[in-house]
């Protein structure tokens, strides 16, 4: 599944989130390093959504 991502350069390097997926974000020093963190980021958030909607 493929989820759109907003990027912004920030201070530190750069912010990312995904609107489609409610308190989704991660950060990275630069745009690759925060693309990566995202992917992990919507990752870990789709197996944590999926694991409480088992219980």
């Amino acid at each position: 599944m493929k989820y759109k991502v907003v990027l912004k350069r920030s201070e530190e390097g750069f912010s990312v989130s995904c609107p489609g997926l409610p308190g989704c974000w991660s950060q990275g020093k630069t745009e690759e390093e925060a693309l990566a963190n995202i992917r992990e980021a919507i990752r870990e958030y789709l197996e944590a959504r999926d694991a409480a909607f088992l219980r």
